[in-house]
C-alpha cells in the first residue's frame, strides 16, 4: 500500500475542534475528507449541523456533506454504500482519506461491511413511528421483550435506532437483530485504516463551555433562519428532523417557546450526544488517543501524524 492509500479514521465528540483537526491532516497526508455524520449530509442545514463552510472546503474535497434534501429519509445503509464509492474511488486514484465523524455507526458503515438486514416495508415502518410518537416507553419495552440483546445494545433515547432495531427483530421473527450483529466495531473488513480518537481534557468544564459557545454561535449565524427556509421547502423527513437544533427552533418559529428555551435545550442536547459519543470511544479497538483540549488543531494533527508514523500499516 502506498502512503497516498493509506486511510485514517478520526473520532471525537462534538466542539472537540475535529473538522479544523482534519483538515490539517489532509493538508499534511494529501487526502480527502469523507465525513461520517448522520445529520451533515443535508442540504440546506449548513449552520444547525455543523458542516464545513466554503473556507474548510476549500482547502481540503470533502465528501459526503450537504447533499440530501431535508424533505428526504436518509438512512446507514444508503451512507455506507455512497462512502464505499467514494473510498473505491480515492483507492484507484491512489488517494488518502480522512474518515471524520462523531458517529461510531457512520464511521464502521464506512470503512466495514455491515449487514443491515430486511426490512417490513414502509406501512410497518410508519406504523413504528406513530407508535414511537403515542409513547417511546412502549415501544422501547416491546423490544426489550422481542429482541433484549438488541435493546441492551442501542441508544434506547434515539428514535431511529429503536425502530431500525425493531424493523430487523420483527424481520428476524425474535431472531438476532441487525443491531447484535454490528454491535462492535469490526476493523479492517474493507479497508485498512488507522483508527485516532481525540479526547478531552479530565475537567470536563471546557468542553460544556465550547458546547455552549458552539450553540450560540449558531444562533448568531442565523440557524434560526436556516431551519426557516428549510421547513418552507416542505415537511423535513423525520431524519433531518432529529438533527439537534431543528425541533428546538421549529418550536420557536411555531411560537411555542422562547428562544432563550431552544438554545438551553439545544445545549443539553448537545452535551448528552457528548456523553453517548464518549461512551463510544471507549468500545472503540486499538485507537489512538490524542488529547485535544486547549491545543491548536495544529498540534493535534503533528501528534496524530507522529503516532501514524510510528505505527505498521
Amino acid at each position: 500500500m502506498t502512503e497516498a492509500m493509506k486511510v485514517v479514521a478520526l473520532f471525537g465528540a462534538t466542539a472537540l475542534g475535529k473538522t479544523d483537526v482534519a483538515l490539517v491532516l489532509a493538508e499534511a497526508l494529501s487526502a480527502d475528507i469523507v465525513v461520517a455524520d448522520s445529520m451533515q449530509v443535508y442540504a440546506g442545514l449548513a449552520i444547525v449541523t455543523n458542516q464545513p463552510d466554503a473556507a474548510q472546503r476549500a482547502r481540503a474535497r470533502h465528501h459526503l456533506v450537504g447533499f440530501v434534501p431535508p424533505q428526504r429519509d436518509y438512512s446507514v445503509a444508503q451512507y455506507a454504500r455512497q462512502a464505499h464509492v467514494v473510498l473505491d474511488g480515492l483507492q484507484a486514484r491512489g488517494r488518502g482519506a480522512i474518515v471524520e465523524g462523531g458517529s461510531g455507526l457512520y464511521l464502521r458503515a464506512a470503512l466495514g461491511d455491515l449487514e443491515f438486514g430486511p426490512t417490513l416495508g414502509p406501512a410497518v415502518r410508519r406504523s413504528l413511528e406513530e407508535r414511537w410518537a403515542d409513547d417511546p416507553s412502549e415501544l422501547v419495552a416491546a423490544l426489550k421483550e422481542i429482541d433484549p440483546r438488541a435493546a441492551a445494545i442501542v441508544d434506547l433515547r434515539n428514535q431511529r435506532r429503536v425502530i431500525r432495531a425493531m424493523e430487523a427483530a420483527l424481520a428476524a421473527n425474535g431472531g438476532a437483530s441487525v443491531a447484535v450483529r454490528d454491535r462492535l466495531w469490526r476493523r479492517g473488513e474493507r479497508y485498512e485504516h488507522r483508527l485516532v480518537a481525540l479526547v478531552p481534557a479530565d475537567d470536563r468544564r471546557e468542553l460544556a463551555a465550547r458546547i455552549d459557545a458552539r450553540v450560540e454561535s449558531m444562533l448568531a449565524a442565523g440557524a434560526l433562519e436556516e431551519v426557516a427556509a428549510a421547513r418552507a421547502a416542505g415537511p423535513l423527513s423525520a431524519t433531518a428532523a432529529q438533527a439537534i437544533g431543528v425541533r428546538e427552533l421549529c418550536a420557536v418559529l411555531d411560537g411555542s417557546v422562547r428562544l432563550d428555551e431552544a438554545a438551553a435545550r439545544m445545549k443539553s442536547r448537545t452535551r448528552a450526544l457528548v456523553r453517548r459519543q464518549l461512551t463510544w470511544l471507549r468500545k472503540l479497538p486499538a485507537a489512538g488517543q490524542v488529547p485535544a483540549s486547549g491545543r491548536s488543531p495544529e498540534a493535534v494533527a503533528e501528534e496524530i501524524c507522529h503516532l501514524l508514523r510510528g505505527r505498521a500499516w
